[in-house]
């Protein structure tokens, strides 16, 4: 199927094509509120050809963020995000919120609340246990993911993403592994996928037809005893039946166990290595090899695990991972997924979708290094498109990169 440029229905509204911007993490709110950066960040995306851009990351709560620089949905953030989704539509391009909870994955000591766990763990990130909720808190956490998205619709966003992946809160849940609760949120696979259900559901009840509603999903966790794919394909069927979602994306990995599956290509651990606080460096040289992995990189390198979600699923499906060109693009079209989803490519040229539509030869010129990985900590981008004025996630400019 060649229709990869033309208009697509996406739940209730329409793109004016099947390529969407992926959520990464951007770097560019050291006050956790829209910046001038970040609306520039998404415009130039936007203007750059995609039908829809996703800003990552946007928390349910203030403990929800991986650390105290990202955004959280609060009514003081509606005027920001309404100047970037205003942005992003000049452009002629949607705008998706990515909401969620980062559950284990959050920083306690940067965001002064406790990092959440399904079952007692500890954070290698705040050097404390985190805290499991109980019945009650779950509930309050479902309704903040409700509250968020209709923080979203007033924002002016045209969908919301919520996060089931990557082992943020959702996901561990998710994982049998994570989670080894005893009451109605763990044990069987349907306990633990019941947060997941009723967060979409919640979601879905807050904003009616008026957004699009989808969910990234974690296709498996890349650690033995997390959650597989059989699993996973269960719990999206069941998100199916429910019909509180207009499109699933597929990932997988885990931020705060296997990152690397996400990614693909090569480890950064030096770079890394380069940027974490001395007693965390210490740590990762020693694991470093062990947590960041290495695993070689191919175009749409999670297709054989996402074609087992479209054999089993009818509702629209977004692939992710390794897509580079119009061939990738269009071999997912073929394989039947309804839209792809582009990250680091679009880090190195935002503007690739333009170029791929004037040529449609044109390969992306993204190596997969991943060297754009740690530069979360000084602004998101790649190395190897200079930013003019870098900056950490406290706002302070860090110098020229030196990076060629």
């Amino acid at each position: 199927m060649n229709d990869i440029f033309a208009p697509a229905r996406l739940g209730p509204i329409t793109l004016r094509n099947r390529v969407i911007k992926a959520a990464t993490f951007e770097g560019r709110t050291p006050d956790a509120l829209v910046t001038p950066e970040l609306i520039d960040f998404h415009r130039e995306v936007a203007a750059g050809g995609v039908g829809m851009t996703t800003v990552a990351y946007c928390a349910v709560a203030p403990g929800g963020r991986t650390d105290r620089h990202q955004i959280w949905m609060r009514p003081e953030a509606v005027a920001g995000l309404r100047e970037l989704t205003d942005a992003v539509h000049a452009e002629g391009a949607a705008a998706s919120a990515q909401i969620g909870h980062a559950g284990p994955v959050a920083n306690a000591a940067s965001n002064r609340a406790p990092a959440l766990a399904p079952s007692r763990l500890f954070s290698p990130l705040s050097m404390q246990a985190m805290h499991v909720p109980d019945d009650a808190e779950i509930r309050e956490l479902i309704a903040a993911h409700a509250k968020a998205a209709l923080l979203a619709e007033q924002s002016g966003f045209d969908a919301v993403e919520i996060h089931f992946g990557h082992n943020y809160l959702v996901s561990s849940f998710l994982s049998p592994l994570l989670n080894r609760r005893r009451d109605r949120w763990g044990g069987s696979l349907s306990d633990r996928a019941r947060l997941a259900r009723e967060i979409a559901r919640a979601v879905r009840e807050a904003v009616g037809d008026r957004l699009a509603v989808t969910a990234k999903l974690n296709m498996e966790d890349g650690r033995r005893g997390g959650l597989t794919v059989p699993e996973s394909v269960q719990v999206a069927a069941w998100l199916e039946a429910d019909g509180a979602l207009d499109a699933l994306e597929l990932t997988a990995g885990s931020s705060l166990l296997n990152p690397m599956l996400l990614f693909h290509g090569e480890a950064p651990r030096a770079e890394f290595a380069k940027v974490l606080p001395t007693p965390a460096r210490l740590g990762f040289h020693a694991v470093g090899r062990a947590f960041l992995k290495e695993y070689p990189y191919q175009e749409a390198f999670l297709l054989d695990r996402a074609r087992q979600f479209r054999r089993e699923l009818s509702m629209p499906l977004i692939l992710l991972g390794g897509i580079t060109n119009l061939d990738t693009m269009t071999l997912a079209r073929a394989e039947g997924f309804d839209f792809v989803a582009m990250g680091r490519a679009l880090l190195r040229e935002p503007n690739l979708l333009r170029h791929i539509q004037s040529n449609p030869t044109t390969h992306s010129a993204c190596i997969h290094c991943n060297k754009c990985m740690p530069t979360i900590y000084t602004r998101t981008r790649c190395v190897y498109r200079p930013d003019p004025t870098p900056i950490d996630l406290d706002g302070n400019l860090v110098g020229t990169p030196t990076e060629k």
